[in-house]
């Protein structure tokens, strides 16, 4: 297969690792340049919210506490490029305390995860991560 960005899963593929790219990095803005302006994220184990401002604010919060590089990214697009999932090791360190949890030290952890997405129009419409937060808790109580 020649994959030359004529393909709509081709232009998928690369939106996708161009967003896992930014997560990497910490990119907000080319984050948000990803997404549709009324993306649907469906918080891993959470409630779903809807808009980039919810989609930067989720963000900004969530890296407060926890700093995470994506690595060995997988991506995969049906033909006709609306939907996409991604999987992924996260490499992460909590690095600022949450009500309830350990003490925040630096502790790192490494979890597989994975996001599915819905495209449309050359943007991310919707996007829903899936890690097992348990394992990350695990690891971070080892610490």
């Amino acid at each position: 297969m020649i994959i030359d960005g004529a393909r709509a899963a081709d232009r998928s593929n690369a939106l996708i690792l161009r967003f896992c790219t930014a997560v990497s990095r910490g990119d907000f803005d080319g984050m948000l340049e990803c997404l549709a302006d009324d993306v649907v994220h469906d918080v891993n184990q959470g409630a779903r919210e809807t808009g980039k401002a919810a989609f930067r604010q989720w963000v900004e919060q969530y890296r407060r506490t926890y700093r995470e590089e994506l690595r060995d990214i997988v991506v995969m697009s049906v033909d006709d490029g609306t939907r996409a999932a991604a999987e992924f090791s996260v490499h992460g360190v909590y690095q600022d305390s949450v009500p309830g949890q350990p003490a925040a030290k630096g502790q790192r952890y490494v979890l597989t995860a994975g996001a599915f997405f819905a495209i449309h129009q050359g943007r991310i419409a919707r996007v829903t991560p899936c890690y097992n937060r348990h394992e990350r808790q695990v690891q971070i109580e080892r610490g």
